[in-house]
């Protein structure tokens, strides 16, 4: 008879256990081997407003099935599925970025390969060298002048008599140099002939800008009296009336000459280009579910206020009050206000590589790529 070594027999209920693990994992979709044809996509954003065309389609999940493109959830906020006329695309790791100078930075170093951020986050990194395309925008709009509670200030031509009237230059705040609405404010009080500082030492100017470099000093920068205003994007306007510490004298879309500050860049979906290359399908599907969730989101006002609520934090309410219009589709106004920012980046000297000196004609190729935008002229 032959006889079974007791290895053997301790070899069994090994081997069961190793084969239940088997079993799970490829029953777990955050276990199983990935499948090396299917890519797996870092892509990242910030919390905000600007970026609720993703959360939207994130939170949704498979309810955007009927769009034809959709992401299965697997964890909450951190691993998803992209999925297009039923076929599994990629893999999806979300990260959450501190800012859109953090994004570029990411981008730099290979850690992003898709991302949500500023238009001149996104530009500065490519004229450092970023081999980056923007896949199309994300919204437009919403941006305000605010004032202090108790400002007599309650409209655009009173704000300018204020300017022209007073002794001192008229302090007013903003979060980034390169942002949407200081760049527009000063552009607009230019234009009017004022003159604008931001060199606290200038008693001469009408306007002083103050660099209150970060959305969080608003508020303490408005009760403590540092500034007579500030010129903020969504929803940070609206939560500075809804505390009661600030009231909106005008959005800066209305602001003259009439029609030349709508549809103002601000976000947009950008990818590295070798991930573009690499993975054409998946990306233009994303760009195509991102077409789908701007629709949605002008469309249902209050669902949005509530999802950004659940994720963010941010007011329903002050969700609700914002001007903000998404939208992937890059309009003759939207391209006119990338040029306004060529132009005052390069003014400021912002640049210092592919984008210096550059025309909007000559930068077109470097910074874009649209033909993944659904019925898109561009």
């Amino acid at each position: 008879m032959i006889r079974k070594s007791r290895l053997y027999f301790l070899q069994k209920p090994v081997l069961s256990v190793l084969a239940g693990l088997f079993v799970f994992a490829s029953a777990s979709p955050l276990l199983a081997a990935t499948n090396p044809s299917i890519p797996t996509l870092q892509i990242g954003y910030v919390n905000t407003t600007h970026h609720i065309p993703l959360v939207v389609a994130l939170e949704r999940g498979v309810e955007f099935e009927s769009a034809g493109v959709y992401f299965k959830p697997l964890l909450a906020k951190q691993k998803y599925e992209l999925y297009a006329e039923g076929r599994k695309l990629a893999n999806i790791d979300i990260i959450l970025n501190k800012s859109g100078s953090e994004t570029a930075t990411m981008f730099a170093m290979k850690r992003l390969d898709v991302a949500l951020a500023s238009i001149t986050a996104i530009m500065s990194g490519i004229d450092r060298g970023g081999e980056v395309k923007i896949l199309c925008p994300l919204h437009v709009d919403g941006m305000s002048l605010v004032v202090p509670e108790d400002s007599a200030v309650t409209t655009w031509e009173a704000f300018l008599a204020q300017v022209k009237t007073s002794k001192r230059p008229v302090a007013i705040g903003y979060h980034s140099p390169t942002s949407a609405p200081k760049i527009i404010l000063e552009s607009v009080l230019t234009q009017a002939g004022l003159q604008v500082t931001e060199n606290p030492n200038n008693a001469t100017a009408n306007v002083l800008l103050v660099d209150l470099k970060s959305t969080s000093n608003f508020i303490p920068a408005l009760t403590g009296r540092q500034v007579d205003g500030v010129v903020a994007p969504a929803p940070f306007p609206e939560v500075i009336q809804l505390k009661g510490v600030g009231k909106i004298v005008t959005d800066l879309r209305d602001l003259p000459p009439h029609g030349a500050w709508h549809n103002f860049p601000c976000c947009v979906l950008a990818a590295r280009e070798e991930v573009l290359t690499a993975n054409p399908e998946p990306l233009g599907k994303l760009v195509e579910l991102m077409a789908a969730s701007t629709v949605w989101c002008n469309g249902h006002p209050d669902e949005v206020a509530a999802i950004t609520e659940k994720w963010m934090g941010t007011p329903a309410e002050a969700v609700k009050m914002s001007t903000i219009v998404y939208t992937v589709e890059p309009s003759t106004n939207w391209m006119q206000g990338v040029e306004t920012y060529l132009t005052m980046l390069n003014r400021l000297k912002s640049f210092s590589g592919k984008l210096v000196g550059k025309s909007l004609e000559q930068v077109e190729p470097l910074l874009f790529e649209f033909k993944y935008i659904p019925n898109s002229e561009h």
